[in-house]
């Protein structure tokens, strides 16, 4: 169907189908960037640079997402398995953190795991 306005530059239509949790991880980013969906997606395809511009709504959503991170994690703490999607999320809302923050040395919780993982075996 052509566009009703030929002056328009995005003339063309692309569509494509993901899984609830590719969606969910999409929404999370895009949300996280201050950006829409569209915009954050069209972005991301042609590598271009995305910019987080921390705004209230980017606050909110952060602080929101970190709140239901939260209660998953105590809510199966006494398990052996972490779900794979919140441990995604967990490691992504990290790194936006840390960027917004400009946090350039490790965390604590970093450096506990360098000296776990750098532990030998006698």
């Amino acid at each position: 169907m052509p566009c009703p306005n030929s002056a328009r530059e995005r003339s063309v239509t692309i569509g494509f189908r993901v899984t609830p949790e590719q969606a969910r991880r999409i929404d999370l980013m895009a949300r996280a960037s201050g950006m829409t969906k569209q915009d954050y997606l069209y972005k991301r395809a042609l590598e271009e640079e995305v910019v987080v511009k921390p705004d209230v709504r980017v606050y909110k959503m952060l602080r929101d997402e970190m709140a239901r991170v939260y209660r998953e994690l105590r809510r199966i703490r006494s398990a052996d398995e972490v779900d794979e999607g919140l441990a995604w999320t967990v490691d992504f809302l990290a790194r936006e953190f840390s960027a917004m923050r400009g946090e350039a040395e490790p965390s604590d919780v970093e450096r506990e795991d360098a000296l776990i993982f750098g532990m030998s075996r006698r």
